[in-house]
């Protein structure tokens, strides 16, 4: 998309507050180092929305999200601050399509400094978009019914709380269309 930005999946923007330009790009397997330094940067709280609960393993998990990335219908996609010539992670979205249920599912964080600048919204847009140039029509996600974040979030996007969520939980899901 961008010949500056090799591999962006939409064109890089620049994000109130940050000295660079942010590119939303698909991970690769060369990334798997810096996407543990990511998640370890997590405060505690947004590491534990990420993931459902704690996680002390971040190469582990960073290893996890890329290797899903081989298959044609799950990808990771980042989100990375280039300021002097240097990337850094600052967001990351998991998505994974599931054959049997007829939808993809995701999981989304963004680094505590970025949250409420726009990112997130923009990572969802950009991992709905490649889900609909793979033929998927619908994404999922299953949140904390505490995380108020992710459920505003999710709403800004468009996605429905489905009632399919227990007392501990809230199912959301969209419908996919251009």
């Amino acid at each position: 998309m961008s010949q500056l930005f090799p591999g962006a999946v939409v064109e890089p923007v620049e994000l109130a507050d940050a000295k660079g330009m942010v590119c939303i790009r698909t991970a690769g397997a060369s990334d798997v180092e810096n996407l543990s330094v990511y998640f370890t940067a997590l405060s505690t709280t947004s590491r534990n929305k990420r993931f459902s609960g704690a996680r002390s393993d971040p190469g582990v998990i960073a290893a996890e999200c890329i290797a899903r990335s081989i298959d044609l219908d799950n990808f990771t996609l980042l989100a990375e601050l280039r300021e002097d010539g240097q990337g850094r992670i600052i967001g990351e979205a998991l998505y994974a399509y599931d054959a049997r249920a007829r939808h993809g599912e995701f999981a989304i964080s963004i680094a505590d400094a970025f949250q409420r600048k726009g990112l997130g919204l923009q990572m969802m847009t950009a991992m709905e978009t490649r889900a609909l140039d793979l033929g998927h029509e619908m994404i999922a996600a299953e949140t904390a019914r505490t995380n108020a974040e992710m459920r505003g979030l999710a709403k800004k996007a468009g996605f429905n709380d489905t009632g399919l969520g227990d007392w501990q939980s809230v199912h959301l899901a969209k419908r996919l269309s251009r």
